[in-house]
């Protein structure tokens, strides 16, 4: 399997993370071998939202972010939907565990409204990426290079801009892990 013995992070705001944001990607990672650790802001089930404002399904909290390290993880995976994103990026723990994998050269994908986050990282200068339209303007303030694609990816960071970008986006999160486990590896050798 292309992500066995990868651990990857996905992140998820208590009420308000876009259903099939998280997932699909989930769902793709773990049929890939890899194993998903869920994070969030509080422990117990966090409810995911269809469309930003219908309910979702309730998924388990396996960690918070004030108990975890980027350290552990060899990528991580953020879904959008405008509401969890907001949420995620108010939160000083989710900004610094988002910064860190950026620190260590650690693959990332973002999809939708997910890149809010790597703005209030400050993570984005003179990197080019996708995301939902209306937060062009956050992007490009933040130093970024905003395109109208599919999918992009830009030195180990994905993003992709809405729901029906998901097989696309998954398809190069499994992509990219894959490549970050060879590249970490050959540092090893």
């Amino acid at each position: 399997m292309a992500l066995e013995n990868r651990s990857i992070a996905l992140l998820i705001a208590p009420r308000g993370t876009e259903e099939r944001e998280f997932v699909e990607p989930r769902q793709a990672l773990e049929q890939a071998g890899a194993n998903v650790t869920v994070i969030s802001l509080e422990t117990g089930p966090a409810h995911t939202n269809n469309n930003d404002l219908d309910p979702g399904n309730s998924y388990a909290v396996d960690e918070i972010f004030a108990n975890v390290s980027a350290d552990r993880f060899d990528g991580l995976v953020i879904p959008g939907g405008s509401v969890g994103a907001d949420k995620l990026r108010a939160s000083r723990d989710a900004v610094q565990f988002v910064r860190a994998f950026f620190e260590a050269g650690k693959p990332v994908g973002a999809i939708c409204h997910a890149p809010w986050l790597l703005v209030e990282a400050g993570v984005l200068k003179g990197r080019t990426i996708t995301s939902f339209p209306s937060i062009r303007t956050d992007i490009e303030n933040a130093g970024g290079n905003w395109v109208d694609e599919e999918v992009v990816v830009d030195k180990g960071l994905v993003t992709s801009r809405k729901p029906d970008d998901l097989p696309a986006f998954c398809a190069k999160l499994i992509e990219e892990f894959e490549e970050g486990r060879h590249s970490s590896q050959a540092a090893r050798d």
